[in-house]
């Protein structure tokens, strides 16, 4: 059925809308870490909303499974497709138009292909901004990131991808269209399936635009880099900050061993402090009124208490835009630092904010004796609880062996510690096909089943996104 498919796609809506040409296909068969590799005979490659309503009930009339894809970037192996051949790639990543964008309303609509990079500029050149970023913003698109709830870093203000959408336009897996993307503030006819799309994973169906809510423009903005003692003396900070003020948009924490690995390993990088510190932190303060007091001034402002009480060890405030984004590359590219480093099993989590510089400190060294010879670094988003948790390989590990034979009793290990934490497995990155059998072993068998009832209510035959975070009970998804 796959062939007759794809030729039928031909036929109906062109060249444009398919490719079979191995050579195309490959670079988008593996996930951004190389983690997960699959294949498909065929990517389809609709051009607009109809087309891709069209596409899929012509797949769900011949039972051939679809695995939405958008920038590729994702981090849980969640838009790779199967090994067997088994499903066809669609890819959203032609349907690339910012439909309207109102900056009265504070409100812009883009289809689902558009890059995180071109969104945000064009809400810069209409005066406003989208307030998400992250370091993968040149390729991950808006589909995706609405179907994986993106975070990023400036959720401390901002929320997650779910706070910042105000519609979704999505193709249901019978190929009938969900037209939610009117900016209701106001809806009460039950169930909202605009969030249960959102964060979904393209399992319950494919967003193909969305409306999004911009803030307003960045009047001036400035970064500082603040070498500390401990985590717990970076929450302080953070504490006193926001006591004082609602400017700072950013706070990120990393230890010394990742300013190290990025310096090492990432050139046009160098320590922003002369000062040697074990922990160091990333501050963003931004003005959005030409009133309001410099975010320079600020910060200086708010620092120089912490800096005299010993809270802080040296702080610097970036002089120039340049030198602020030279601050931002060291935190965007911790994790091409990683990957030139060697192995390492990677853990997106979060925990109570409260919690986090215990969980840090505490949580590193259990892995390190549970397994000796690792090395583990923790950093992340601390306004909001999330910790990239990663525990690097004894120095000369095999890397197959070690993903083979250590990486599962890790994994089982810092899952553990977290949910004992009353954390969450999954902050930022989705579920995938990464972690489906940690979410089923660690969550609550009422979450479970209702999300396999939720699953097989939208797609019953199981066509869409097949083995990402949820998968239907065994006769489920029989034709």
């Amino acid at each position: 059925m796959q062939s007759q498919l794809v030729e039928t796609i031909r036929q109906r809506f062109g060249e444009k809308a398919v490719t079979t040409d191995p050579d195309t296909i490959a670079p988008w068969l593996s996930d951004w870490r190389g983690r997960y590799h699959g294949d498909a005979p065929a990517m389809l490659t609709p051009g607009s909303r109809d087309e891709v309503a069209a596409m899929v009930a012509l797949a769900a009339e011949g039972r051939v499974a679809l695995v939405p894809q958008g920038g590729n970037s994702g981090m849980v192996g969640g838009a790779t497709p199967p090994k067997d051949g088994s499903a066809l790639l669609l890819s959203l990543r032609r349907m690339n138009r910012i439909r309207t964008m109102n900056p009265d309303a504070n409100l812009a609509t883009a289809e689902a292909g558009v890059i995180l990079a071109d969104f945000r500029d064009a809400a810069e050149r209409a005066g406003r901004r989208f307030p998400l970023d992250l370091g993968a913003r040149g390729s991950a698109t808006i589909g995706g990131l609405v179907s994986t709830n993106a975070g990023g870093t400036q959720v401390l203000r901002f929320g997650n991808m779910r706070q910042l959408v105000a519609g979704v336009e999505a193709v249901l897996p019978d190929g009938s269209i969900h037209d939610g993307l009117a900016p209701l503030k106001k809806d009460n006819r039950g169930y909202d399936l605009n969030q249960l799309l959102i964060g979904a994973e393209g399992t319950l169906g494919i967003v193909t635009a969305a409306t999004l809510r911009l803030a307003p423009g960045m009047v001036s903005r400035a970064v500082a880099w603040v070498g500390l003692e401990s985590p717990a003396k970076a929450l302080a900070l953070l504490r006193a900050i926001e006591a004082r003020t609602d400017a700072v948009e950013s706070f990120e924490i990393l230890p010394r061993p990742v300013l190290d690995l990025v310096v090492g390993h990432v050139p046009g990088t160098r320590a922003p402090l002369e000062s040697q510190h074990a922990w160091h932190v990333l501050i963003e303060a931004v003005a959005t009124d030409a009133g309001a007091e410099p975010p320079a001034a600020l910060l200086e402002r708010l620092l120089g208490p912490a800096l005299e009480s010993g809270l802080a060890g040296d702080a610097v405030i970036a002089a120039s835009e340049a030198q602020a984004e030279a601050f931002w590359k060291i935190r965007h590219s911790i994790s091409e630092s990683e990957r030139a480093a060697g192995p390492a099993v990677q853990h997106d989590i979060s925990v109570p904010v409260d919690d986090m510089p215990r969980f840090m400190i505490e949580g590193a060294a259990e892995a390190e004796r549970r397994f000796p010879g690792t090395h583990t670094i923790a950093y992340g988003h601390l306004g909001d609880g999330n910790v990239h948790f990663h525990v690097r390989a004894p120095q000369g590990a095999d890397r197959d062996a070690f993903y083979a034979e250590q990486a599962p009793a890790i994994t089982r290990l810092v899952h553990d510690m977290v949910v004992a934490a009353g954390g969450s497995i999954s902050a930022e990155h989705g579920i995938g096909q990464m972690k489906r059998a940690e979410l089923e072993r660690l969550g609550p068998p009422s979450r479970s089943a209702a999300l396999r009832a939720i699953k097989a209510a939208f797609d019953p035959l199981g066509i869409l996104n097949p083995g990402k975070l949820v998968t239907l009970a065994p006769d489920a998804a029989k034709p």
